[in-house]
């Protein structure tokens, strides 16, 4: 956190939860609770009226903490940070990408300012209070429109060298075949965003499901749909989601082999489909090398509010 205050822990702590589309604002009380105070579109293109916009919420809710007015500010933002510099990295918001976030904004703000990855910051949220409460290692996969992830050990955010730990949506590590009903199927490797072919990210997320589904049955038809079929037994729906099944669950159990995990939140849009998530944690549990009888992959507590948390955690402890 830049220019630190007194004291995180006896303070409100002011959320910010950025996106692309949408930045919100929350309010943590020093008990843990959370209230939203505002949601507005992100002016994601331009530095000061985005740094001005983040001014006018904080001071348009100032009243709420008049033993401080200038709380601390947490970031969950749709990006990378480097851990050393603090330079953040986002394709959805240009604005931000070369900056030194943190520092930067306190200057503006005239407030101590952290950040982190809405990823992580959601991994610290089912860590420390959520449905990773009471493990010493807590992986969270994000399955969304995309896969992300973040990494929690001992009640701690593990960034990496670059930022980048836990992000194992991408790397060319998806299997070109699986078997299914006994029959061994060919998977083209997909071509990703990030410049590689064969990323978790490329079927892994909503978006994947659809690609694999126009893949295996030459028709396109979106996540909801699919998911619903599915429940209803369709056929063509229920390969699908067993191709995608196997394809996630070999790199999501290399990943508890390699942190130690005791448990993986799912958090994004993929974690409602409960269903869903109990399949893939049976199949990630008859890959990974310490077999386990309980439930190791598990819906995540928090959906919406999981980077406000998390971000308001990280203040709390730097």
């Amino acid at each position: 956190m830049s220019d630190p205050v007194t004291s995180t822990h006896e303070t409100t702590i002011y959320a910010a939860d950025i996106g692309g589309s949408f930045m919100r604002l929350a309010a943590c009380a020093p008990d843990g609770s959370l209230t939203l105070l505002a949601k507005q579109p992100t002016p994601a293109h331009d530095w000061t009226q985005f740094a001005d916009a983040l001014g006018a919420l904080l001071n348009a809710h100032a009243h709420l903490d008049t033993s401080h007015p200038r709380a601390p500010l947490a970031l969950s933002i749709a990006g990378l940070i480097d851990p050393l510099d603090g330079v953040a990295f986002s394709a959805n918001l240009p604005c931000i990408t070369g900056r030194r976030l943190a520092s930067e904004l306190s200057a503006h703000l005239n407030r101590a300012v952290c950040a982190a990855n809405d990823a992580d910051c959601l991994a610290l949220a089912e860590a420390v209070s959520g449905a990773g409460a009471g493990h010493r290692v807590v992986f969270a996969a994000v399955l969304g429109t995309g896969v992300g992830g973040g990494l929690v050990a001992d009640g701690r955010l593990i960034r990496g060298a670059d930022g980048v730990a836990g992000e194992w949506g991408h790397g060319p590590i998806v299997n070109s075949h699986c078997v299914i009903d006994g029959a061994t199927l060919d998977v083209p490797r997909f071509a990703c965003g990030c410049g590689q072919t064969g990323c978790v990210d490329t079927i892994g997320g909503a978006r994947g499901i659809e690609r694999l589904h126009a893949h295996l049955h030459g028709k396109r038809e979106n996540s909801h749909a699919i998911l619903a079929a599915w429940q209803q037994g369709d056929a063509a729906a229920t390969r699908t989601l067993h191709v995608w099944r196997e394809l996630v669950a070999d790199p999501l159990a290399a990943v508890v082999n390699v942190t130690g995990a005791s448990v993986v939140t799912v958090g994004g849009g993929l974690a409602s489909a409960a269903a869903l998530i109990e399949q893939l944690d049976q199949a990630v549990r008859a890959r990974v090398l310490h077999r386990r009888a309980q439930p190791l992959v598990v819906p995540g507590r928090y959906r919406d509010e999981g980077g406000l948390i998390g971000a308001a955690w990280l203040a709390r402890q730097i």
